[in-house]
């Protein structure tokens, strides 16, 4: 049975790698590196479908070393421990070894470090590819001794010479000399694609197999054979991070529709709705603050809501909040006060409570004159005693510094008078 056509299209050589011109270019460092039979230990990096798979392919057709591939699906520290010692055994026979290892982040702690001194002493060279970033997926240690490989989505351009070649030219492809291909059929395989090679040629060799009679590939045809391509998204890995990073930055930026696109992209991937909600409501105190405090009202609702309604009423609880949190006054007055208050209380300890403001309630705390010169705010004129509350070591400290936007406007107003009644209060008294 031949193989699939994804796999029969692989590089042989160099010279039939597609893409990635930016780290394969003719005068590259790793082209040199590929060429001369010298390549360090690296770690491939990109998305699904981008060559690194095929890269380790052509080094294995090239080197003069011995290559030993391994899927971090289906092997462990047993598997690995093998490789490594007959590596040692054929080093001492000067014969080095490459080892590849595909979907390296799939490799526990444990796995990774078996790999660390075989890898800092020389006994493999160590190829491992991931789609997922290193910085969350392998060992620091691990990364440090390897040199960072990163790897782009195809182009359109990279893209549409697949379609052709896979089709009509490569001498291992579907040999469709004969069949026509409408612009828009490719315009739509090359989008739906997302630059994922593999995706692309597994779209090519169903559509392929199946015309029958047909000689012309239409929009009508590959409606019947196409399917979609799952979004990318990873719960737990970086693609996680990066759109909730966005939907974050987009809601602060004032920027409800690409709020609404972020949070949108992470509910179809899959996302827990109650974990965007927490979020959301993050954003309600860290980012809009004082300057709208219904927008934590509304955050809390919209839990509420979802909580009871489900998927898909709910959802549009999340819709609602999201549009008004980036259209709502920002401060983050909040945050900045909290981390100043944790700044001063790190720099300044257990600094005594005033005597005026102890608990008073046990005997000695009378006799040692706990409460003593206590105004109480209730009995003074507007309700405000004008006194000083904080330690004497941090008396005339502000920590809390409100933006003048939205609601937070009018209460630094009132600050500001209750600040210059304090000012006066101090005058009068001569301190």
């Amino acid at each position: 049975m031949d193989a699939p056509l994804a796999e029969r299209l692989r590089p042989q050589n160099l010279d039939e790698f597609l893409g990635q011109n930016k780290i394969l270019g003719q005068q590259s460092l790793l082209r040199k590196s590929l060429e001369n039979d010298s390549i360090p230990s690296m770690i491939f990096w990109g998305p699904p479908g981008c060559g690194k798979t095929s890269l380790a392919h052509v080094i294995r057709q090239h080197t003069k070393k011995r290559f030993v591939a391994l899927s971090a699906v289906a092997s462990g520290v047993k598997e690995v421990k093998e490789v490594l010692a007959d590596a040692r055994q054929m080093k001492k026979a000067f014969m080095d070894t490459i080892l590849f290892i595909d979907e390296i982040h799939r490799f526990n702690k444990g796995q990774q470090d078996a790999l660390l001194g075989a890898v800092e002493d020389g006994t493999v060279t160590l190829i491992g590819a991931t789609t997922e970033n290193p910085g969350f997926e392998v060992n620091g240690a691990l990364l440090s001794r390897c040199q960072l490989i990163l790897f782009a989505p195809l182009s359109k351009e990279d893209l549409r010479t697949l379609i052709f070649s896979a089709l009509r030219d490569h001498p291992r492809g579907l040999q469709l000399k004969d069949v026509e291909v409408e612009d828009s059929v490719v315009d739509k395989l090359i989008a739906q694609s997302e630059g994922d090679a593999r995706f692309l040629l597994n779209q090519l060799e169903w559509i392929g197999k199946n015309l029958g009679d047909n000689k012309k590939i239409d929009e009508k045809l590959l409606e019947e054979f196409q399917y979609k391509k799952p979004l990318r998204y990873d719960k737990s890995g970086e693609e996680h991070y990066n759109l909730i990073s966005a939907l974050h930055k987009s809601v602060r930026g004032s920027d409800p529709d690409a709020a609404l696109y972020w949070l949108h992209r992470m509910l179809q991937g899959g996302e827990d709705p109650r974990f965007i909600l927490r979020r959301l409501m993050r954003m309600s105190m860290e980012d809009v603050g004082l300057a709208d405090p219904n927008a934590l009202l509304l955050a809390t609702s919209a839990r509420e809501a979802y909580d009871f309604m489900g998927i898909p009423e709910g959802l549009i609880a999340l819709d609602e909040l999201a549009i008004y949190l980036a259209l709502a006054p920002k401060s983050n007055s909040i945050e900045l006060a909290g981390m100043k208050a944790d700044s001063i209380v790190k720099q300044t300890g257990t600094l005594p409570v005033p005597r005026a403001y102890r608990n008073s309630v046990t005997r000695v705390g009378k006799q040692l004159g706990y409460g003593n010169g206590y105004e109480y705010d209730h009995d003074s004129p507007g309700g405000y005693s004008a006194q000083e509350h904080l330690p004497t070591q941090l008396v005339g400290t502000t920590i809390y510094e409100p933006k003048p936007y939205g609601r937070e406007k009018a209460l630094g107003e009132k600050l500001a008078q209750l600040k210059q009644l304090k000012k006066e209060r101090q005058e009068k008294e001569g301190k």
